[in-house]
């Protein structure tokens, strides 16, 4: 269980009491935060409630959204994101990019992402967080994620300090290149998230995560490779699904404890 976290997003409706207290029950040390229930409770309240119930916090989700020509307003946003990461004692910032902005112009999108990376890198760095880029995707580009690949995250993250990348299961798994950048990654994967990908993918294909096993990928080779490289960290299990979210708490928790066991720990 030392390396299992809960992504707080599995159990959305919960509060980060519900959560915390989840996590204690169930024997997993390490919690995924989310930025918009965090401030609900209160930054140094949630920081003060995890210390006390003994866990960790292994990301805080989510910095990022950096693509409008004018992004001023973004960076001030991933400065307190990257305070708060440090008031909560992780050192991993999961940063979503963004999406294509009003011009359509991906290309311009990508390159303004690029300086922002390289302007808050260094008060990252400052801070002790790493700025964990996450590729997302391709289907997300739009609205989300203009880094589609693991490689093009990469190619961002190695050129500037405190920048590293997630290896998300669901992002990921499709890439006929995935072996390679994944053995690329080495040192620089700051997060490892898992989950399903389920089909026929739902109307709204962000909720089409399931449990590690109900769907698609082949979770224990993908999480060999992530081992191969010598990443020891958290595996967070994070899950967008409408029906997991209306379920109890304490059972999805439960459940994610149950596959975690069977199908990702014994490839680690």
């Amino acid at each position: 269980m030392a390396r299992l976290s809960l992504n707080q997003a599995t159990i959305k409706r919960a509060t980060v009491v519900e959560a915390v207290e989840g996590c204690a029950r169930h024997g997993i040390t390490s919690i995924g935060l989310w930025r918009e229930p965090v401030a609900d409770h209160g930054l140094d309240r949630t920081a003060k409630l995890v210390a006390d119930a003994g866990l960790r916090v292994s990301s805080l989700c989510r910095g990022g959204f950096l693509t409008a020509v004018d992004n001023r307003a973004a960076l001030d946003d991933n400065r307190r994101a990257i305070d708060e990461a440090a008031a909560l004692r992780t050192d991993t910032l999961v940063v979503v990019v963004g999406g294509v902005a009003a011009d359509k112009d991906l290309t311009g999108a990508r390159h303004r992402v690029a300086d922002a990376v390289a302007e808050l890198s260094w008060y990252a760095a400052e801070a002790g967080v790493t700025l964990a880029l996450e590729p997302m995707h391709p289907v997300f580009c739009a609205d989300r994620g203009v880094l589609s690949t693991l490689a093009q995250a990469l190619d961002l993250a190695e050129q500037h300090v405190s920048a590293g990348v997630v290896v998300d299961a669901l992002h990921v798994w499709w890439d006929p290149d995935v072996d390679a950048q994944i053995a690329r990654a080495g040192p620089l994967i700051a997060s490892y998230q898992v989950c399903d990908w389920l089909t026929p993918v739902p109307a709204d294909v962000l909720l089409g995560r399931g449990y590690p096993g109900d769907g698609v990928i082949d979770l224990d080779r993908l999480t060999r490779q992530v081992a191969a490289t010598g990443y020891a960290g958290d595996v967070e299990v994070e899950i967008f699904n409408a029906e997991i979210w209306a379920a109890d708490f304490d059972e999805v928790i439960g459940e994610v404890s149950r596959r975690y066991h069977s199908i990702v720990e014994p490839a680690l």
